[in-house]
């Protein structure tokens, strides 16, 4: 069954006491102040932030690039109680991608759907935890303003006046049923019949399924480039004919009282929805229960083993205590560029993966593990270092080639130029200035690039395939060691986040062996 889109498309209103400046700070994980309020906005959270970006129309004020900027100049121009600040899109993606595929794939879609029309949009990717399904929960946000900018910076109208014309195309007055005459206003204008018209489509009913079946489409080509095989679909289960019911959006409140372990009505609601899902599936899932009940049994087989010998890895150790806490390994939010580069991060949180990579580089300690990460670092950046200076070198002999193409395009008539004289050569010449003048500037461009090196076009292309086949084995290798220190920065966070279970356990039993001496005394 392909996997459903969630969307989720809101107006920030200032009539619901909602700020531009409040949402940007949310979705960027940034402290704002709002001149229009005066008030200041700190983000409860950061650690789920991946990316976070500004994308601008061509024509757009270059200051507009500074969140806090462009935020509050929208929340001045607009002067209502009750105006319509901007727009909030939320789109998920596959938990499989990079966060650079996901970073990059999410800027095109923002570029192609929503700037390259006008808008100015603020977009950021997070990666959360589920606690609900126990998975994280890659997604990005999306804010767009909704006036149009004018050419020369400036905001313009959301709306403009149309007048309605009779059948001599004249307008058509305002009457005053009791007096009978045209209505004139209080600085004693006169009153004509108009419409108020959209300055732009932004605000169309049909853009909400068409922005959510371009992402679907837009999920499904990366798929397919990078190789996963996994379909999306942007039509609701009811469209699909799916008897499955979908859960609610929590929103920030619910959503923050249920990660401090306090149920919620909507909670619940979905707890309920997810488990009317799970019996209407139960059919289809049995070979799965079946395949979880054996890895379950294999859990089991290594905590016995480990029970009963002596632990002398505190890595393996680690791994043991923390499988005893959670469904995987964790995942540190970061913005490196080692677990970035990875596409299948689900590899790296694996209980298995993780002992078969500490036996395999035979690793007895966080000391060996920090030693090897710094030696597989050096490796990745040499390589790195390598291939930019081998790119630059293809990029150079491509550029020959493709110059000597061009070149060698008008060189007949170049040659047949030179072997004439006299009138034959001036009636020649004029009637082909426009060839012989490409020729002059294409062998210009190519001197300019040779910088005195001779031309060898079959050298330069015999140079360029042994660099390009060298530069593959490089980057495969570099990929290679970007997963090797990967998993070493997935054991070292985990190392440091059990400590901190381990000490608020210590904490919270200490505290109810106190409560409950008070209780019998």
């Amino acid at each position: 069954m392909a996997k459903a889109v969630s969307t989720r498309f809101s107006i920030v209103k200032r009539s619901k006491g909602q700020s531009a400046v409040e949402k940007s700070s949310y979705i960027s994980r940034c402290s704002l102040t709002s001149e229009y309020t005066g008030e200041i906005y700190k983000p409860k959270y950061h650690e789920d932030l991946v990316h976070s970006e500004i994308s601008l129309p061509e024509h757009a004020p270059k200051e507009f690039a500074d969140r806090s900027i462009l935020w509050n100049s929208v929340e001045q121009v607009e002067k209502n109680k009750n105006a319509q600040l901007a727009r909030m899109v939320k789109l998920n993606m596959p938990n499989a991608w990079s966060y650079d595929l996901a970073v990059a794939t999410v800027r095109d879609y923002v570029q192609e759907h929503f700037v390259s029309k006008g808008m100015c949009a603020e977009w950021a990717v997070h990666d959360s935890y589920n606690e609900q399904t126990g998975q994280r929960n890659l997604h990005a946000h999306i804010m767009l303003t909704l006036r149009p900018l004018e050419q020369d910076g400036t905001w313009g109208e959301k709306q403009k006046k149309v007048y309605v014309l009779d059948k001599n195309r004249e307008r058509v007055p305002v009457m005053d049923k009791k007096t009978g005459q045209q209505k004139v206003d209080k600085q004693n204008r006169k009153q004509w019949k108009c419409n108020t018209v959209a300055t732009t489509d932004w605000n169309s009913l049909d853009n909400a399924k068409k922005w959510r079946a371009e992402w679907a489409e837009r999920i499904n080509t990366t798929n397919e480039q990078i190789g996963l095989d996994e379909k999306w679909e942007h039509r609701s289960y009811k469209e699909q004919g799916i008897d499955r019911l979908p859960t609610i959006h929590l929103g920030a409140v619910a959503s923050a009282l249920e990660r401090k372990g306090i149920r919620t009505e909507r909670g619940d609601m979905n707890r309920s929805i997810m488990e009317h899902n799970r019996l209407l599936e139960s059919a289809k899932a049995a070979l799965e229960v079946a395949e979880q009940t054996v890895e379950r049994l294999k859990v089991v087989k290594t905590k016995t083993v480990n029970f009963v010998r002596k632990v002398s890895n505190e890595v393996l150790d680690m791994i043991d205590r923390m499988a005893e806490r959670k469904p995987t390994l964790l995942l540190p939010i970061v913005k490196g560029k080692y677990i970035s580069s990875i596409s299948n991060r689900d590899a790296l949180l694996n209980f298995d993966n993780a002992r078969s990579y500490v036996k395999e580089y035979q690793i007895d300690s966080f000391s060996t593990l920090a030693t090897l990460k710094g030696a597989k670092i050096k490796e990745h950046d040499e390589l790195e270092q390598r291939t930019q200076t081998r790119s630059q070198k293809i990029a150079r002999l491509k550029a020959l080639a493709k110059a000597y193409s061009e070149c060698e395009a008008y060189k007949t008539v170049a040659a047949q130029s030179g072997s004439l004289s006299g009138l034959k050569k001036l009636k020649f010449d004029k009637e082909h200035e426009q060839d012989l003048s490409m020729y002059q500037a294409k062998r210009k461009k190519l001197t300019t690039l040779l910088n005195g090196e001779k031309v060898t076009p079959k050298a330069w292309r015999s140079k360029c395939d042994t660099l390009i086949k060298e530069q593959q084995t490089d980057e495969r290798s570099m990929s290679r060691k970007a997963v090797e220190i990967a998993f070493a920065e997935v054991l070292e966070n985990n190392h440091k986040q059990l400590t901190l279970m381990e000490e608020n356990e210590s904490h919270k039993q200490g505290r109810s062996i106190k409560r409950k001496k008070e209780q019998e005394v």
